[in-house]
């Protein structure tokens, strides 16, 4: 039996939660085609007969503008020290670049941990892109001193390879007990997860500027009293904090129809989290400028 934390990185969206959920077999982190989705550490847990993977899914290193990315770059720093693998993430269609580089020079700086590169996204590149991609991917392991144990294609949205990879992945893990009893998928505080269920949701289809500005907080969660055991109904009031007036009303949309799709959609995965239906509770409110705030930050969980 081989047990132990295997760390996934990379830059903003290049598919790191997707193959986290991909390993798992299913949803652990919230995924979106906007950079900078993932904000917390999320465990993911993968159970296979000869090992247990620990999948740490960390938010994309980036160049900070604010003291929320300083934060969440800290974050992902100090996940390094103590785990076992990292997995680093490189896009398939994507040539690498300067960000790329630089989180391999991190990486490449701890000592403890072995090192793994996969090539992600396959199912949107060529045959030929995805060899040249493996062969850069290997020219810079040599030229930045990292010495690959695996490199491997993958596309977690058509499940290629990944149960290889999670193959590969034990192999590196150190002789020890499962960490997780049996049927574990995370760790994630159930809170945490209903909020990002609902950012998840809020992500969908806004502007640019906005993704960075949209912060969840969980204010109630029960079971409703008066309902029969048979027909249970959970209550959720929720906030969704945005940093200026402009964009509260991109959230709400005209007479608050954004706002409805988006506590639909929310409230469907969300239901699917907890099995029992849910009465979802949304209220946009304004916490100006909060990514560069400490005091704001801490109340919102960062």
């Amino acid at each position: 039996m081989r047990s132990g934390f295997v760390c996934i990185v990379g830059r903003p969206n290049v598919g790191k939660s997707t193959l986290t959920n991909a390993l798992v077999g299913q949803k652990v982190a919230i995924t979106s085609s906007r950079p900078q989705t993932t904000r917390h550490v999320i465990r993911g847990i993968v159970h296979k007969e000869k090992g247990q993977l620990v999948l740490i899914d960390t938010p994309g290193v980036h160049r900070p503008r604010t003291l929320l990315g300083e934060r969440l770059n800290a974050l992902v720093a100090e996940t390094y020290a103590d785990v076992d693998v990292i997995v680093m993430c490189f896009p398939a269609d994507e040539a690498i670049g300067p960000g790329d580089r630089f989180i391999a020079q991190e990486i490449a700086a701890v000592p403890k941990a072995k090192k793994v590169a996969v090539v992600t996204k396959t199912d949107a590149a060529a045959r030929s892109d995805i060899g040249d991609q493996l062969i850069a991917v290997s020219q810079l392991g040599v030229e930045l001193g990292i010495d690959w144990a695996e490199i491997v294609p993958v596309s977690a949205v058509a499940n290629d390879q990944v149960d290889l990879l999670a193959d590969l992945l034990i192999d590196q893990l150190p002789e020890g007990p499962a960490f997780y009893p049996e049927g574990d998928v995370t760790d994630e505080p159930e809170d945490i997860m209903i909020a990002e269920l609902i950012r998840e949701a809020a992500l969908e289809g806004v502007r640019d500027e906005l993704p960075h500005s949209i912060a969840v907080v969980l204010d109630e969660m029960a079971l409703r009293p008066d309902r029969p055991a048979d027909r249970p109904l959970m209550d959720i009031y929720a906030v969704v904090y945005v940093e200026r007036e402009s964009q509260k009303h991109i959230v709400i949309g005209k007479g608050g129809s954004r706002l409805r799709e988006v506590g639909t959609d929310a409230r469907k995965a969300i239901s699917e989290l907890l099995g029992v239906p849910v009465h979802l509770d949304l209220r946009v409110k304004i916490a100006k400028d909060w990514q560069r705030d400490p005091k704001q930050l801490d109340r919102l969980g960062f």
